[in-house]
């Protein structure tokens, strides 16, 4: 964004007021391992967190390990997997890269940007999402479709490709709120800023929102 980038007072008000009105947003996925976390977050892509969680129980009951998932018929994979949809290319991802977590990286989910983007079916949304929530390592900002149209409307971002989105907000935002951000604009898009019909009578930034009201 260079010349373009918003002041800092105005990203450190819209912070601020996302954190004191989310103060414990969070991932919405359940999870107990990495290993988990990385299945959920995979079974995600194009599919609610409501409906994942629903599907996610019997997943890991039956595929419990890395090891499990490797060593599983894909037809069972995509069986359990089925209401979360795309389940075809999902289920030949998670066995992949179940396999390769056991060939090249001890049976363990890897814990650096460059090892876990090797893990087929795992962008930086993915890969963002599963090293903050499981190691607390804060390597970037995921962008799903709910931090893409906030940032969009809150001048944050010109762009629609989730890496130069991603790009221009860790060039405003200081690095010790990237983890939280994602999670606040996503239940904020949840629950005021929605896609088709935003609340901004009930927004918390709509005095400073350069799209207020204009929907």
């Amino acid at each position: 964004m260079r010349g373009d980038a918003p002041k800092a007072s105005y990203v450190n008000e819209i912070l601020s007021r996302l954190e004191k009105a989310y103060p414990n947003a969070k991932i919405a996925l359940n999870f107990s391992s990495p290993y988990e976390l990385l299945v959920a977050v995979v079974l995600s892509a194009q599919c609610t967190d409501k409906r994942v969680n629903e599907v996610t129980p019997q997943v890991f009951k039956k595929l419990p390990t890395p090891e499990a998932m490797a060593n599983a018929p894909i037809e069972e994979i995509e069986e359990l997997i089925r209401p979360t949809g795309f389940f075809r290319n999902k289920a030949k991802n998670l066995k992949r890269a179940c396999q390769m977590i056991i060939e090249k990286f001890d049976g363990k989910v890897p814990k650096t940007m460059e090892e876990i983007l090797t893990l087929p079916g795992v962008a930086r949304k993915t890969a963002n999402c599963v090293l903050y929530n499981a190691y607390g390592e804060v390597t970037g900002i995921p962008v799903d479709t709910h931090v893409k149209r906030l940032s969009k409307r809150l001048g944050l971002t010109k762009n629609d490709n989730p890496d130069k989105i991603e790009r221009d907000l860790m060039a405003i935002i200081p690095k010790e709120k990237w983890g939280p951000f994602s999670y606040e604009l996503i239940e904020h898009g949840r629950a005021i800023c929605k896609a088709r019909k935003p609340r901004c009578e009930k927004c918390v930034l709509n005095d400073i929102c350069p799209s207020a009201f204009n929907f």
